[in-house]
C-alpha cells in the first residue's frame, strides 16, 4: 500500500517528523509576536514617521473612533 493510499500526503514526513516540524513552525510564529510594550513602541514610531510625511496628526477623539473603527472590523472577521 502506498503512502498517498493510508492516507498522508505524498512527499509528507512520518507521522514524528511532522510533530517535529509543527513545533519549529509554532517556535518561529511564537518568536514573531510582539509584546505589548514591543506593539506600543512600534505604533509610537509609526506615528512619528506619518507626521513626519504627510503631517498626519489625530485628535485624542480620532483616535479612539479610529480604535474602535479596528476593533469593529477584528470582531466581525472573527465572527463575534
Amino acid at each position: 500500500m502506498t503512502a498517498h493510499r493510508r492516507g498522508q500526503r505524498r512527499g509528507a514526513p512520518p507521522g514524528g517528523k511532522r510533530i517535529t516540524a509543527v513545533r519549529a513552525y509554532r517556535a518561529r510564529l511564537a518568536e514573531t509576536l510582539l509584546t505589548p510594550a514591543e506593539r506600543a513602541e512600534r505604533a509610537a514610531k509609526a506615528l512619528v514617521a506619518l507626521t513626519e510625511w504627510n503631517g498626519y496628526a489625530p485628535t485624542a477623539a480620532e483616535e479612539r473612533d479610529l480604535d474602535s473603527e479596528l476593533d469593529r472590523r477584528l470582531a466581525r472577521a472573527s465572527g463575534q
